[in-house]
């Protein structure tokens, strides 16, 4: 698919795009690509490989830019990231795409936007805040649900929680390291070291940039909220057993007068004179009652029970 910068993307033919009265963005499959990309004379130095895309970053040539984008699925971030692979210069940019990633984000900027300076710079801004714009959504729900496990947690300590706040904090690190390299991306672009863009235009890639800090500083904040459940799971664990510990020691302490009274009266020495005695058996049943309500009574007072 071809396109024109226009106050709206005009679909166009290559021909339409390669005129040059107006800025053009080109989206194209890797063969198509290969069968046209001396046309764009971009003069890029390197191959294109879309299988060979590990993350986000651009690279400048000597007069073209070029680089690879790996989108993680906001649906499934343990899922495989959407990569496709681009190369710019001042006249526009060529999308080599084989998911029909790109395209789905251009669709979203044909109905929302309408530009009253339609420029390059100012496509890329779109296009590049697209792929984020849902994100501060996301991380707010990422904050109710650790909120509501921290809630839980407090009540009961649960393992199942926090296999969920594990999980969590692996899709937040996904996140952090994807809006590093978007935060590169975008410094890369304001650097304009081959002068593609005009100067004025550059705020567009510092407005970019600056959002996705913010981001990666929300990213950061939960990433450490997850930590803390971790210590907090841990405390409740250790609370639990410590608590558990005292009542068996309680017990331990209350039975062991009478567990010494059943062995004293278990040896059955001959001459024991209590084993005479007709009231011996019901007085070690009282006396071994009593010990165990003055046992209860004691720990009770001093707020062990």
């Amino acid at each position: 698919m071809y396109y024109r910068i226009g106050q709206t993307m005009e679909e166009c033919r290559v021909e339409d795009c390669l005129k040059g009265d107006k800025k053009y963005v080109a989206v194209l499959g890797m063969e198509e690509w290969l069968e046209r990309r001396d046309s764009f004379d971009m003069g890029i130095e390197q191959d294109i490989e879309l299988s060979e895309i590990y993350g986000t970053k651009a690279e400048v040539n000597f007069d073209s830019l070029t680089g690879t984008f790996a989108i993680p699925n906001r649906n499934d971030l343990s899922a495989e990231d959407h990569t496709f692979a681009f190369a710019l210069d001042e006249k526009g940019i060529v999308f080599i795409d084989e998911s029909g990633t790109v395209e789905a984000v251009i669709r979203g900027i044909r109905q929302k936007k309408r530009w009253k300076l339609p420029s390059l710079e100012r496509f890329l801004y779109d296009f590049l805040e697209q792929i984020v714009h849902g994100d501060l959504r996301l991380m707010e729900s990422y904050e109710r649900e650790l909120a509501q496990i921290e809630r839980k947690i407090a009540e009961n300590a649960d393992e199942e929680d926090m296999q969920r706040v594990n999980d969590i904090r692996s899709d937040i690190r996904d996140l952090r390291i994807h809006y590093e390299q978007m935060i590169d991306l975008g410094q890369e672009l304001e650097e304009n070291e081959n002068n593609f863009f005009k100067e004025e235009n550059l705020r567009y890639f510092r407005m970019f940039t600056n959002r996705v800090e913010r981001l990666y500083d929300n990213a950061a904040y939960l990433r450490d909220y997850t930590v803390q459940l971790g210590d907090m799971y841990h405390m409740q664990l250790e609370t639990t057993q410590n608590r558990i510990m005292s009542v068996l020691t309680i017990v331990s302490t209350i039975f062991m007068p009478l567990t010494l009274i059943v062995g004293w009266y278990g040896m059955n020495f001959k001459y024991m004179p209590e084993l005479e005695y007709r009231y011996a058996y019901p007085a070690v049943g009282i006396v071994c009652v009593l010990i165990v309500v003055v046992g209860l009574g004691f720990f009770k007072k001093k707020k062990l029970l």
